[in-house]
């Protein structure tokens, strides 16, 4: 029941969800499972501004979970809030951003939100893709909806004055920690073991470390497959580059020629 109470005054304030943060992962080995059916309780049953608060504060739980994660070989329990989220992730989102029109205030925030769990491996990137791609059939679905003149939802999902103005202040406190967070941490990978945990905030391993403390650096990895292969757009952007670098008459062509990048 504190646990509720904490949830219901639940608002865009990191002190707000340092509380609840802190409540769950202190009580986690001993009732998580309950307190994880609470969360997901609200975020059926609350308003849009409450829902998307709920899942500010899953991402900040992660992020605790995360750093707290007992060592290889403890006693302690492996799992956490982010093995739930994991596996409820399609159902958060179905009630973070409901079916139709009302549903669209949430859905910008939500996908940054996806995208920052994709990007830091939180969640595992597939499954993270598989929800953004059904994100955007709804939107498409909700915006070919919109040219009609009038609808349920339209009655039934509007605002006051006073809940426009405070969503505002809140969206506003929940983009700026956003912002704050954007930075992509280096994940710890422990060789040859079994597959390394998806995402660490813990600081890089020091060379005398070994092998078995090769460091992973998620951004790295997550620029080196979104670049393409080499094609001739890449051999022209060489080029021009070349002529920048080793501009002049024609007496230093064979200079040119010699220093030019080779493309072989």
């Amino acid at each position: 029941m504190q646990f509720l109470a904490l949830l219901r005054r639940l608002d865009a304030s990191q002190q707000s969800i340092k509380k609840i943060v802190g409540y769950a992962v202190k009580f986690f080995s001993s009732c998580g499972e309950d307190l994880w059916d609470c969360i997901f309780e609200e975020c059926q049953k609350g308003s849009l501004n409450n829902r998307i608060n709920i899942l500010y504060l899953l991402d900040s739980l992660c992020e605790a979970c995360i750093v707290s994660k007992p060592p290889p070989g403890s006693n302690q329990p492996s799992s956490s809030y982010v093995d739930y989220v994991s596996r409820d992730l399609r159902k958060i989102v179905d009630n973070v951003v409901p079916e139709g029109r009302q549903g669209l205030p949430n859905l910008m925030s939500t996908k940054q939100i996806l995208e920052s769990w994709r990007t830091k491996r939180i969640v595992e990137p597939q499954k993270v893709d598989e929800v953004i791609a059904y994100l955007d059939e709804r939107r498409a679905a909700a915006s070919a909806s919109s040219a009609r003149a009038s609808s349920p939802d339209s009655s039934a999902g509007a605002l006051t004055r006073d809940d426009i103005k405070r969503r505002m202040e809140e969206d506003r406190e929940r983009h700026k920690r956003l912002r704050e967070r954007r930075w992509v941490q280096p994940v710890a990978q422990t060789l040859p073991a079994a597959m390394p945990p998806l995402a660490s905030f813990m600081p890089l391993t020091e060379e005398e470390d070994g092998a078995r403390e090769h460091a992973l650096d998620i951004e790295f990895d997550n620029e080196w497959e979104t670049t393409s292969d080499w094609n001739e757009d890449d051999d022209e952007a060489v080029a021009e580059e070349n002529e920048l670098c080793f501009a002049g008459g024609d007496e230093r062509q064979g200079r040119r020629d010699e220093q030019a990048m080779d493309l072989s």
